[in-house]
């Protein structure tokens, strides 16, 4: 029970370390272009997460089921998961770097669960077919989707760029920060709902993953009536978890996250409210669909990419590729990085016992 109490509460902090270092790329661009007050932007992106996070469990279901095979996580593995994962955001977050929340965590309990096995890679589930036909595992919804979606936030970021350029020719410096300020509130909730629906059914899908090897594992068979709640012997999402994440998430959005601001809003390009709103939106529609199909894609990856392809629309060299340099590294080297620390970490503690 003290493991379990243990894992929920790294689940609980590594939402909280996710709401203010993921949710800044939300709302980085409506902040650099001083559409909203860094205040007025973080309360919008809390509401935004809250209302996202309520709106589906297909991804949290790809987290606990659909990667690594369910019967060789303990509680043990999942809570060495979350804590390689914590490690990861908060360095990535202390240097300023815009790193995928949600590969850390799919990279720690990929790490987890190979300790666990003694190296037995076919715990991991790298392409299988469900119950319901749906193709499942770490090919088809983390490995294509991390080279496809920064792909797609980029060319969907340039795209509708350009297209508002040309239906928007005529109109005046003046009018088109007035315009589009006002269209990147709209642009900005979306992006912080798209968010919410994403990445907090992740943690959502890591609670459910470690109460369900609890329950099958007999540890919670004598709990007293109270706590009954937190017996499932299937694995499903249960409401009170759903709502926990939300308003975890929520909570960690409203303390902000300047570091990565500043990194996303500035440093990448120099934003106008119009880039901002074209950013946004593109970044929203390309997390919605993944949200749609259940894929756990890295908001950061898309926003970045999003700002890149509008950024581009104005010359290459608006983009400041150095720092895309270091943002792209900081993507390859998550899941690998992340996958080895828990990895060394599950190691020890069972040889510690």
């Amino acid at each position: 029970m003290l493991l379990l109490a243990a894992v929920l509460l790294a689940a609980i902090v590594f939402e909280y370390i996710n709401g203010f270092h993921d949710a800044a790329n939300a709302i980085a661009t409506v902040v650099s272009t001083k559409v909203l007050t860094p205040r007025q932007a973080i309360l919008l992106a809390a509401i935004g997460n809250l209302i996202g996070a309520l709106m589906g469990t297909a991804v949290a279901t790809t987290i606990g089921v659909g990667l690594v095979d369910p019967n060789v996580v303990t509680t043990l593995t999942v809570l060495n998961a979350l804590l390689a994962a914590i490690i990861w955001g908060l360095l990535t977050w202390w240097l300023g770097l815009p790193s995928s929340s949600s590969h850390a965590l799919i990279g720690g309990l990929c790490g987890a669960a190979l300790s666990a096995s003694h190296l037995n890679w076919t715990v991991l589930k790298w392409s299988t077919v469900n119950s319901s036909g749906h193709t499942q595992g770490l090919w088809p919804k983390v490995i294509v989707p991390m080279i496809s979606s920064p792909l797609l936030g980029f060319a969907f970021g340039l795209c509708f760029m350009f297209l508002i350029m040309v239906a928007f020719f005529w109109i005046t410096p003046h009018m088109a920060k007035l315009t589009f300020g006002r269209l990147q509130l709209v642009s900005a909730s979306l992006m912080a709902i798209s968010h919410g629906s994403n990445d907090a059914q992740k943690t959502m899908g890591i609670i459910a993953l470690a109460l369900f090897s609890a329950t099958t594992a007999g540890t919670l068979d004598h709990l007293p009536s109270w706590l009954s709640f937190l017996r499932t012997p299937t694995f499903h999402i249960e409401t009170w978890v759903v709502f926990l994440c939300a308003f975890t998430m929520a909570a960690g959005t409203s303390i902000g996250g300047w570091r990565i601001i500043r990194t996303m809003g500035h440093s990448i390009v120099r934003l106008q409210p119009v880039h901002g709103f074209a950013a946004q939106t593109s970044a929203a529609a390309v997390i919605q669909l993944a949200s749609y199909f259940g894929i756990p894609v890295s908001t950061t990856h898309v926003v970045a990419t999003s700002i890149m392809g509008v950024g581009a629309t104005k010359r290459l060299s608006a983009v400041k590729w150095g720092i895309v340099n270091r943002i792209v590294w900081a993507w390859i080297l998550t899941i690998p990085i992340t996958a080895v620390l828990a990895y060394l970490i599950d190691t020890v503690v069972r040889h510690l016992g």
